[in-house]
């Protein structure tokens, strides 16, 4: 699943191809991924355009102009893939790795395909989802932001302080992975960014949250922050699971030390690294560094 470096990518990428063009057409191919009648979504969007793009955690929201947000998470198999003329941009899952057009499932529109959105240049956005996990909801604003109140502050904004976030792990009793993976209380971070994050915090995944020391909050709290903003500025993480928005693969993986990394030697102390099971998530670890 995309994480918050991956749908920022994301964001930023459609941000420069959908804004401010008026919707000529919208076709609603799965009223399951696709939330509400077709009839509502003609009637919000045709005619409209999208003035801002958002992003909470890992969820997307496109704004339209009279103040109706178009919620789109990619869960494990979404993708949005934005055409114009022979210019094709894609990002989240790729449905294969052998070639771009495999990647979208095909040529476009295909049985992946759950939302088609046609702008007045010809150009299209494409909701994909092979297994349906994900969702294109249209909501208002207000709803929007009941939707967003429901995620804790998010890492690299003026929300997420080291007083609230230390006072949120001295009260939780879960492991420190469990609590970090929790969006109601932090939001955008997936099973990457934690491996990554407590590693460089030298802190054991399986630990309860309230165990942990002062200096190991602070340190925990400001290596959320670094390992975000390096995989934001190398464009996300590089897996058979994310492509970004320009078709191509993000490359913070040469910077990963210890996901996905089981089996080799910790740049540290030259221990193979171990992948466990915690908070019912594959968890790697170095289990000499990290206490």
């Amino acid at each position: 699943m995309p994480e918050l470096p991956e749908v920022e990518t994301i964001r930023q990428d459609l941000s420069q191809g959908i804004l401010r063009k008026q919707i000529k057409k919208v076709e609603v191919k799965d009223s399951k991924v696709v939330e509400g009648a077709k009839g509502v979504w003609q009637k919000k969007l045709l005619g409209n355009k999208f003035v801002e793009t958002k992003r909470i955690g890992k969820l997307l929201a496109l704004v339209l102009k009279n103040n109706v947000y178009l919620l789109i998470h990619l869960k494990m198999t979404g993708q949005l893939v934005y055409q114009k003329k022979n210019r094709l941009i894609a990002g989240g899952h790729p449905f294969s790795t052998k070639d771009e057009t495999k990647a979208i499932g095909g040529e476009l529109p295909n049985k992946f395909t759950k939302l088609i959105i046609t702008f007045s240049d010809n150009s299209q956005l494409f909701f994909n989802d092979m297994r349906r996990f994900g969702y294109a909801r249209l909501v208002s604003k207000l709803n929007w932001n009941r939707t967003r109140d429901k995620f804790g502050p998010e890492p690299l904004t003026d929300d997420f302080k080291l007083p609230d976030f230390r006072k949120s792990l001295n009260f939780r009793r879960g492991t420190i992975k469990a609590v970090l993976l929790n969006q109601g209380i932090i939001a955008g971070l997936g099973n990457i960014y934690v491996d990554e994050s407590l590693f460089l915090s030298k802190i054991d995944p399986r630990r309860k949250a309230n165990t942990l020391s002062s200096i190991e909050i602070k340190r925990l709290f400001a290596n959320i922050e670094k390992v975000l903003r390096s995989a934001i500025k190398f464009r996300g993480t590089t897996f058979s699971d994310y492509v970004d928005n320009k078709g191509k693969r993000g490359n913070f993986s040469q910077k990963l030390r210890v996901y996905g990394q089981q089996g080799r030697k910790c740049v540290e102390c030259q221990n193979l690294i171990k992948k466990i099971k915690v908070a019912g998530r594959g968890t790697h670890i170095c289990e000499i560094c990290q206490k």
